[in-house]
């Protein structure tokens, strides 16, 4: 409340009448003024403008045309999204201005996507603005409980509302929203379809550690991301090395694949006196209690990079997910149910670390299709 307005019970003693004053004083003001609301006029409506779709069937017909033709424009790039999930190579690039080097197949994917969407809510805004009822109401409040003839007369009203659409008298309309609606739901449905994996399950058994991607001879570790050969004596007791295959340098001079690679390829080296290893396969896969294992945990695929020197535990920081690498890191703690799969490793003539074969199981969270 500021200086120039005032309220006064009414009548009825329940309301305010709010009151032009020019001061505090309303010995200035008559006393019916200030006391009875009903010497205020009634502002009302401003008067009802008629829109041609009102009064012209033309123009009615015309909007009902246009509203279809966006609900169809609709249809058709869910169309070509549906089209460009599949047709688009994954590895498509192409230069969007503003934002540089793109993926073609997520340019595409996410406009039509949109544009999809959009054209359904901007030809549902200029149907209800073009066609659907234009009446102005005014209502009046009322107690908050409803009796059972204002709740049958809520349901005419709806009624009343959806027939005010002029949806079954325009049937252009109704068929072409339904077939936006209906059509819309398939990239959604798609998408869940696509994430379940790969159409080819080899690839995710397959990493770049396998010798034939070297041809047939065993591949160097390289430290990650300096791609710097590592030396036996270069490992010290307790050290951590983070590993990637000398293969990578060859996705990543083709500039394609580079990520896919490194993501089921990253391992984690590290060294601890072998006597601590109580997993006889696990020190014959290693060098001199050097051991290799997949950085990749088996819950969900997170990394596992960090390394407790003094327990010989590897942590996941996700999930906390504990692997023992005394024990062939055996999980030990967390939601992971399978051990970090080994890398077997040897020292070449040069005194540089390889691996002469890759992983002997897949390597990851698991799938439907991994062998039990």
């Amino acid at each position: 409340m500021n200086d120039h307005e005032t309220t006064e019970p009414g009548q009825d003693g329940q309301g305010a009448a709010l009151v032009p004053a020019a001061s505090h004083d309303h010995e200035t003001l008559p006393a019916s003024l200030v006391t009875d609301p009903d010497h205020f006029a009634n502002p009302g409506l401003p008067p009802h403008v008629h829109r041609a779709a009102d009064d012209y069937p033309a123009a009615a017909k015309r909007a009902e045309r246009q509203v279809a033709t966006m609900f169809g424009l609709s249809m058709l790039f869910t169309l070509v999204f549906l089209v460009s999930y599949f047709a688009i190579p994954d590895e498509a690039t192409f230069f969007f201005p503003g934002i540089g080097l793109a993926k073609t197949q997520n340019v595409v994917l996410g406009l039509s996507l949109g544009f999809a969407i959009f054209l359904i809510g901007i030809g549902a805004v200029h149907w209800a603005k073009t066609l659907m009822s234009d009446v102005e109401m005014v209502e009046e409040r009322h107690a908050q409980a409803s009796t059972p003839e204002q709740r049958a007369k809520a349901v005419t009203t709806v009624s009343e509302g959806v027939a005010s659409t002029q949806v079954n008298r325009r049937p252009l309309i109704k068929y072409s929203l339904g077939g936006a609606l209906g059509l819309f739901a398939l990239p959604l449905g798609l998408q869940v379809a696509g994430s379940l994996g790969p159409v080819n399950v080899e690839e995710l058994k397959h990493t770049i550690w396998d010798p034939k991607d070297n041809g047939g001879k065993p591949i160097r570790l390289m430290r990650d991301p300096e791609m710097t050969p590592i030396r036996l004596d270069e490992v010290t007791n307790g050290s951590v090395f983070h590993v990637m295959p000398e293969t990578l340098q060859k996705y990543i001079d083709e500039g394609k694949g580079v990520l896919e690679a490194k993501a089921k390829a990253a391992v984690i080296l590290m060294r601890l006196d072998p006597d601590l290893i109580t997993v006889p396969k696990a020190k014959d896969w290693g060098v001199d209690g050097v051991l290799a294992y997949s950085k990749i945990c088996t819950h969900v695929g997170c990394a596992v990079g960090l390394y407790e020197q003094q327990t010989h535990h590897l942590l996941c920081p996700c999930h906390q997910s504990t692997f023992d690498v005394t024990q062939d890191c055996k999980v030990i703690f967390g939601p992971a149910r399978r051990p970090l799969p080994q890398l077997k490793i040897i020292v070449d003539d040069a005194g540089y670390l390889v691996a002469p074969q890759g992983f002997m199981e897949p390597v990851g969270p698991s799938f439907w299709e991994r062998a039990r």
